[in-house]
């Protein structure tokens, strides 16, 4: 049995989600690229299709939204591919490379303000998620990635 990865308490990581339909389009690859041309570390990467019950967990701040039903459906459509990034203030630096939640409004440069559509969708279709603090980042990890483990 392989080891599993380690991370490193001592650095910072995120997780990243490709959502379903930045790869459908085939953007999995732009979006990495983007990751580590701005030097961080792909630490954990995996395609999936994630369950509701996954999703839930994952988006359970939102659970009680109207927008939460079409979220589910949408981040269940299809697969995605998660990612765990590990670098200096990595959190920050990657909300701040996707931009705004609404593609639209988005700043061209961004990953959603250059990838992502506002189609009048139930659901927006912004491409990516990342972890909006350290605790998220931790949760979020744990859902997606029990595998990896911090060291000691």
């Amino acid at each position: 049995m392989p080891t599993p990865e380690l991370l490193d308490p001592d650095k910072e990581h995120t997780l990243v989600l490709i959502k379903p339909d930045a790869y459908e389009r085939g953007l999995t690859g732009e979006i990495l690229r983007r990751i580590e041309v701005k030097g961080y570390r792909l630490k954990g990467l995996k395609v999936k299709k994630a369950s509701r019950e996954l999703l839930t967990a994952h988006y359970v701040e939102h659970k009680d939204q109207p927008f939460f039903p079409a979220l589910l459906d949408y981040m269940s459509s299809g697969p995605l591919v998660a990612v765990v990034v590990e670098g200096d203030r990595v959190i920050e630096g990657f909300r701040t490379m996707m931009g705004q939640t609404n593609p639209t409004l988005a700043a061209p440069g961004t990953i959603r303000g250059d990838l992502g559509r506002d189609w009048k969708t139930p659901a927006v279709q912004n491409v990516v998620h990342g972890s909006d603090s350290p605790t998220s980042a931790d949760r979020e990890i744990a859902l997606w990635f029990p595998e990896l483990v911090f060291k000691d």
